[in-house]
């Protein structure tokens, strides 16, 4: 059951080695929308989200 509570935003902590990959290569856009559609990608990817962002029964995910 879902908490009714609304969730409180995550707060992350980038790397260094993070940081210098924002300000080089997408120095032009808001690094939260980066950071958004990598972690898009790394869970379709892996499987926790189909191809519309929906995410994918614990059954139908692709194991290790």
């Amino acid at each position: 059951m879902p908490s009714p509570l609304p969730a409180r935003p995550l707060r992350l902590v980038v790397t260094d080695r993070s940081a210098a990959i924002l300000r080089r290569c997408y120095r032009l856009e808001p690094p939260a929308d980066v950071i958004q559609r990598a972690l898009l990608l790394l869970a379709t990817a892996d499987g926790h989200l189909d191809a519309t962002g929906t995410p994918v029964a614990e059954r139908y995910r692709r194991r290790g």
